[in-house]
């Protein structure tokens, strides 16, 4: 039960292990995940330690299955994955991993190179066919005498050159060597990027001054890149030269913009019968690649079968490895050393679990585990289950916890979605939050197992039991609003005359009907459960819900705060520190009660004194003389008399209330001084009484055996004598220090104590704003639909409830939901959590390989 109310009590244990045993033991440990372990080689080298080859091949491991990985996910193969957790492999079995591993890489290696070098010699084919096809087309509509087309021809003639010729340009070979100014003797062909066209055009006609001539048509399907497997879109060209001189510039131009040359026969039937070549050639290749594909596609599909349980136990060798780098050798080279933190609970189950190691070993020496004396700080471990993980991660993101420190989580469990069901108080509202939260946890396991990457999704999934209860809570308090969508129930009639509220009542009292006790219409005894729903159509609502309201937020808010000073009181018992008990915790409450618990007892007072009456005779106890109770306490701290009216006979509330009041508030500033200097002056007097009398190793010792004082020892749960009177944590402090770190604890105390009160006033604030803003939605939204009459109306209130729906959950419960649960997570982080809370510990990391994978698993999704 304690380590439920607090932190687990740790201690500091020495492992000593045989070489040959302590992989399997630290194996058992991570995966029973209650060991943290310390690094006791500090200043060795992560690459001068002792296993850092194996740590390197268990690297080398994990590259190559991330390479797996990423070509089974490129094939979209589905990886199998069963849901088991195989243990880690000995050492001897890295080996096999590392040649099946090897095997598959080479394999899957050899496979893509030949897949890629038949693909490249695929898409040369395919380009060499698109330019036979298109240059067929070319010579076609010239020896047929026919103009191309505009989109497929482009000439780069000069003018000069143009101006010279007397007739159509010949393309070819001439017949005759005395008349080569009619021809273009030479000319390439090849494939270029469709988008490099243009600059590609505009470069031929700058370097060879236009004496080219170029046709260029677009291969209509994208063709796939052999390197990269995307698609590129490509064109034909075909350039027609004379000499040279341009043969050897134009080359130079197309290797500039990456064009591929292919040859091109003049003649149509040779170009006939490399056309025919090159489509046999293609069929041969296209049988070549898909034995390619399914052979590759068998080794990936093996590969798929295996490869989330091949990460885990790479994961979980490379863990233990890392772990037993942290390790010291003793001076024989047999044994290993290590410093571990465990929770004292657990040391049966850790033992088990060190011999079941030592029997996997077959190692005949036992595991030796020794508990430590240290005076240091251990981590903080706080047992959690799914249930209260979240609440406990709410504190853990404010500041872990102090060691053996309150664990304020099982309380915000009950107070947490209250408060947030205050300022969210409305049966509707909560409904939907409450099935919402019902849902993710009835679906737990199958919507934790898509392991969805969308961060507001894990958000809300990993809040879902926070999300049930404030729904939960937020329908209870709207039944006390009697609240639903802006409406109220109507289960037990009315404490009015009328019994039942009926739509012509509603519409006879209108907005101008005021609801007032002290007349007739006030039947004397009051609504069974909740508010009345009498209150909702009349006027003075707001009035008579603000008072009510605001009060009630003042209770609930001084009734946290004390209830937070009150867990000092056992923080501190349980450290046993009497100083912090007599200095603070007792001047606290006096404070805190006598003042502001005080104003909570004059409201219940005036609750119980004061009641609606028009009766002239019993005038004193008539709401009329009922002082309000922040003039009151105004008054009481400013020592002023209450002014009251001439009819009531006196303003008090009951006999004696300035004698107390005034005793009261002496007592209240008494505690000023009393917290600002008292825990010095005492921590002063035991510094100079442990000077005149200083206490020897041999006093203290015979002491700590008679039960007159404790060891600080492992696990830090007692203090001192010295601590206990004065010293502890201030041993090493000067006093000038100490003076000044208990003025700022005073005076944020005091005047903390006051703007905590009213920073619960929020409860009230955003209670009535909720409620404001789902009136306003029902008026303006859905009692449009609703005031349409015949089967326009029908059509209208479809389409008016699906926006007032939207605008429902979309405002009123998520972003109005947001804002109750930040206001509530502020009140327990700050008003709620400066009372007792100091969060200067530092958390239980054990060596657990459930930790280690999910936190993979987490970095690869990222």
């Amino acid at each position: 039960m304690g380590s439920l109310f607090r932190s687990a009590e740790m201690t500091l244990c020495q492992l000593f292990l045989q070489s040959e045993a302590a992989y399997a033991c630290v194996s058992e440990l991570g995966e029973l995940g209650l060991v943290q372990f310390r690094d006791l080689n500090p200043d060795v080298n992560v690459f001068q330690r002792k296993f850092v080859n194996e740590v390197r091949r268990c690297d080398e491991m994990e590259r190559k299955l991330r390479y797996l990985e990423k070509e089974i996910k490129k094939d979209e193969i589905p990886m199998l994955d069963t849901g088991e957790n195989p243990e880690a492999p000995q050492p001897r079995e890295m080996i096999d991993l590392e040649a099946t591993f090897e095997k598959l890489e080479n394999e899957l290696r050899e496979v893509n190179q030949n897949a890629e070098a038949l693909k490249r010699n695929f898409l040369e084919l395919t380009e060499l066919k698109q330019i036979l096809r298109k240059t067929q087309v070319f010579f076609d509509e010239h020896e047929g005498g026919t103009n191309p087309t505009e989109s497929m021809t482009r000439a780069l003639i000069s003018e000069d050159t143009i101006a010279r010729q007397s007739g159509p340009v010949q393309l070819g070979f001439p017949e005759k060597q005395n008349d080569p100014e009619d021809y273009f003797p030479c000319f390439v062909a090849g494939v270029i990027l469709r988008e490099r066209i243009p600059a590609f055009e505009r470069m031929l006609w700058r370097a060879c001054r236009g004496n080219v001539f170029l046709r260029q048509a677009e291969i209509e399907t994208p063709l796939e890149d052999p390197s990269t497997g995307d698609e590129v879109y490509k064109s034909v060209f075909i350039i027609f030269f004379q000499g040279d001189q341009l043969k050897t510039r134009v080359k130079k131009i197309c290797e500039g913009f990456r064009a591929t040359l292919y040859p091109c026969p003049e003649a149509p039937a040779d170009r006939r019968e490399m056309a025919m070549g090159v489509m046999t050639r293609i069929e041969d290749l296209n049988t070549v690649l898909g034995q390619t594909q399914d052979h590759r596609h068998r080794v990936l599909l093996a590969a798929a079968k295996n490869i989330k349980n091949w990460f885990v136990k790479v994961r979980k060798i490379k863990a233990i490895y890392h772990t037993l780098n942290l390790f010291n050798l003793d001076v024989t080279q047999k044994c290993l050393i290590a410093e571990c933190w465990v929770p004292v609970l657990d040391l049966e189950n850790i033992q088990l679990a060190l011999r079941r190691g030592t029997e996997r070993s077959g190692s005949s020496v036992p595991p030796i585990l020794n508990r430590m004396d240290t005076l240091e700080d251990p981590p903080t471990y706080n047992h959690t289950n799914k249930f209260t993980s979240a609440f406990q991660a709410l504190y853990d993101s404010y500041g872990i916890a102090s060691y053996r420190e309150m664990n304020p989580t099982p309380y915000t469990i009950i107070t947490f979605p209250f408060l947030f069901a205050i300022m969210f108080g409305d049966f509707g509202h909560g409904a939907l939050m409450m099935l919402f939260g019902l849902w993710m946890v009835l679906k737990e396991k199958p919507l934790a197992a898509k392991k969805s990457d969308n961060e507001i999704w894990n958000i809300f999934f990993g809040g879902r039991y926070i999300i049930f209860l404030m729904g939960c809570f937020s329908m209870y308090t709207g039944l006390i609003y009697n609240d639903i969508f802006a409406k109220s129930f109507n289960i037990f009639g009315s404490s009015w005359k009328i019994s039942n509220l009926t739509s012509e009542y509603v519409k006879n009292m209108g907005t101008d009907h005021m609801l007032d006790p002290a007349t007739a219409d006030y039947i004397g005894y009051p609504y069974p459960f909740g508010l009345d729903p009498v209150w909702q159509p009349s006027k003075n609502k707001i009035i008579f819900l603000n008072s009510f309201k605001m009060k009630l937020s003042v209770i609930i808010g001084i009734t946290h705060m004390l209830f937070g000073v009150a867990i000092s009181y056992f923080k501190n018992m349980h450290m046993n520190n009497r100083l912090n008990i007599i200095c603070e915790f007792i001047p606290q409450v006096v404070f805190l009660t006598f003042l502001f618990f005080y104003m909570v007892l004059l409201m219940f007072i005036k609750w119980f004194m004061y009641f609606a009456s028009n009766d002239d005779k019993n005038f004193t106890v008539s709401t009329r003389c009922a002082p309000s109770i922040l003039i009151t306490f105004i008054n009481m701290v400013l020592m002023k008399d209450t002014p009251f009216e001439k009819k009531c006979l006196t303003p008090n509330m009951y006999a004696g209330q300035p004698g107390i009041q005034k005793f009261l508030l002496f007592c209240a500033f008494i505690c000023i001084p009393w917290m600002l200097l008292a825990k010095p002056v005492m921590i002063a007097r035991s510094r100079k009484a442990a000077a005149l009398h200083p206490v020897n190793h041999n006093q203290l010792h015979s002491a700590t055996e008679n039960g007159d004082a404790e060891q600080p020892m492992h696990n830090n749960t007692s203090q001192t004598p010295i601590a206990a009177q004065g010293g502890g944590e201030h041993d090493d402090e000067p006093m000038s220090e100490i003076y000044i770190h208990q003025g700022i604890h005073t005076i944020e105390y005091v005047l903390g104590s006051i703007s905590h009160t009213a920073s619960y006033l929020r409860l009230w604030a955003l209670s009535l704003a909720h409620a404001q803003l789902s009136e306003v939605l029902w008026q303006m939204v859905l009692n449009k639909g609703l005031t349409v009459e015949g089967w326009a109306g029908g059509v209208a209130l479809y389409i008016i409830f699906a926006i007032w729906g939207a605008l429902t959950i979309s405002i009123l419960v998520l972003m109005e939901g947001l804002s109750a649960f930040l206001h509530t997570l502020r009140l327990h982080w700050v008003e709620f959590c400066s009372k007792f809370y100091s969060g200067a510990g530092y958390a239980f990391q054990p060596f657990s390989f459930e930790i280690i994978l999910d936190s993979a698993d987490q970095a690869k999704e990222e």
